[in-house]
């Protein structure tokens, strides 16, 4: 069996599990999964958990900053129960998870046992790697409790997000999340007298209105911040006026764009009552030594995305890293995700690469007392 048949098995192994977030349980017993894998593999591994989230590590020794980390989760959002039977036609792998994000999570596991069993051959043990494994269960909801508590424990000078871009397409900057609540009062009426009230939907529509021209840049890339109006709840029968009325907003901001300025703008604009419900930072990694070599390694461009990822908690760590991953075809949480197995073949082929550069610049430096050549 080959390594990337390995990776496939294992992917297969963990799609099965329907870890979605309405199914706890079922994100746990996936964990343990993991958990009981790493012992069969002597490999070892920590499992922290935190309100109820669980994180796996599998690293050089706890607790101490590593070169390299890979990062990936095991949530998935909502699907049918059939999404979550494996199968494979021609070059792709499908079901839920597929491509976000655990053929990702198979990977490092696989990478991370291959490493290992290399420097053992050498005398050598886990403490001597250069490379660290993060699993986490909360991804799909924003991280906190998985990547945003992990990641204060377990560092590394380089953390490779395994959850977005694509062999060609490196991703060094996300933008970041404002999720709001928008609260319009009125004046209750009956139906039939409307006059006699006050609409507190018309009074949130006005509010949106009102935002609307802070968020009405427009250029090329679409790399400015963007409000969607996503909740709308207000009324509790069609004969009546309604008094209360809500809205809930969610933002994508920049690196150019100060998030607490932007929410007293947003306070400024409207009449009803604003509640901030969450802020998530930009992923923007700092220039790094690890990420030319990558990029010249793969030959990926650099890219920006809209979208976001557990990468979001590095900056504030002072970590540098990418998001990046194999092709998913624009499948993510669709009944077709899908993701293409000869590409997990090519990232994988080409973390071995950066991964035996680290290596050997530990060799040197434990052989001469410095790391062999300029890089790392």
């Amino acid at each position: 069996m080959t390594l990337l048949d390995e990776i496939i098995e294992l992917t297969c192994d963990l799609i099965r599990f329907k870890t979605m977030h309405s199914r706890p349980k079922e994100i746990s017993a996936c964990a343990r999964f993991i958990m009981d894998w790493c012992a069969e593999n002597d490999m070892r591994a920590g499992l922290m958990e935190q309100n109820g989230v669980p994180s796996i590590a599998v690293m050089p020794e706890s607790g101490r900053r590593t070169k390299l980390m890979l990062m990936s989760h095991i949530d998935v959002v909502d699907a049918d129960d059939a999404l979550f039977e494996p199968r494979i036609e021609d070059d792709k792998l499908f079901g839920r998870g597929a491509g976000d994000d655990k053929y990702a999570a198979a990977m490092s596991l696989v990478l991370f046992r291959e490493r290992l069993r290399m420097l053992r051959e050498k005398g050598l043990g886990q403490k001597d790697m250069v490379m660290g494994v993060l699993i986490t269960g909360d991804e799909e909801v924003g991280g906190r409790n998985g990547a945003g508590h992990a990641l204060a424990r377990e560092q590394a000078d380089f953390v490779i997000a395994l959850d977005g871009g694509s062999p060609g397409r490196m991703v060094l900057k996300e933008k970041g999340i404002i999720n709001l609540k928008i609260t319009a009062r009125g004046k209750a009426a009956h139906g039939a007298r409307p006059w006699m009230g006050e609409n507190a939907i018309d009074a949130l529509i006005s509010d949106y209105e009102a935002l609307k021209p802070l968020f009405n840049e427009e250029n090329e890339e679409h790399w400015h911040r963007t409000l969607n109006f996503g909740i709308v709840r207000g009324g509790e029968s069609v004969n009546q006026v309604p008094n209360v009325a809500e809205g809930q907003f969610n933002i994508r901001y920049t690196d150019h764009d100060d998030p607490e300025q932007l929410i007293d703008m947003v306070r400024d604009a409207v009449k009803g009552e604003v509640d901030v419900l969450r802020i998530d930072p930009v992923f923007a990694s700092p220039p790094s030594e690890y990420t030319d070599f990558l990029l010249k390694l793969s030959g990926a461009e650099r890219v920006q995305e809209h979208g976001a990822s557990d990468a979001r908690y590095l900056q504030d760590l002072g970590m540098s890293g990418v998001v990046w991953g194999a092709e998913v075809f624009g499948s993510i949480h669709g009944v077709n995700e899908c993701v293409s197995i000869s590409s997990i073949n090519m990232l994988t082929e080409t973390i071995q690469k950066f991964v035996a550069k680290l290596e050997k610049g530990i060799e040197g430096m434990r052989n001469n007392g410095k790391p062999t050549g300029a890089l790392f």
